[in-house]
């Protein structure tokens, strides 16, 4: 029996890991790349910051958390902002008085 023989492939080069941006396009003013994200894990707040129309969010933050997750929560938060805005607009007013108001009395006209 013979020994096995080694093998002739060569360890495949390690992967390159491509950075997630941390610059991003503005909702509000919509300029490419004006919306930075700074991450405190301290304190456990993450800050999104315009730097055009100085738009804010503010939000918090764990281990796993990335720019990119706060930037999607801050996308999140203006649709349900809007969505509550709209709802609101649509409802129907509240009249104090629920009961219909009575019908005049025809004016009689004495110069007959």
């Amino acid at each position: 029996m013979g020994k096995r023989k080694k093998s002739s492939r060569k360890p495949a080069p390690a992967r390159v890991k491509v950075p997630l941006d941390t610059a991003f396009t503005c909702l509000f003013c919509h300029h490419e790349k004006s919306v930075t994200v700074r991450i405190d894990r301290k304190e456990g707040v993450a800050q999104l910051v315009c730097r055009v129309c100085d738009q804010r969010y503010q939000s918090k933050v764990n281990h796993l958390t990335e720019p990119i997750d706060i930037y999607s929560e801050w996308i999140d938060a203006a649709d349900e902002a809007q969505r509550a805005g709209e709802s609101s607009t649509m409802r129907r007013p509240v009249h104090s008085n629920s009961r219909p108001a009575p019908a005049r009395a025809p004016s009689v006209d004495d110069s007959d």
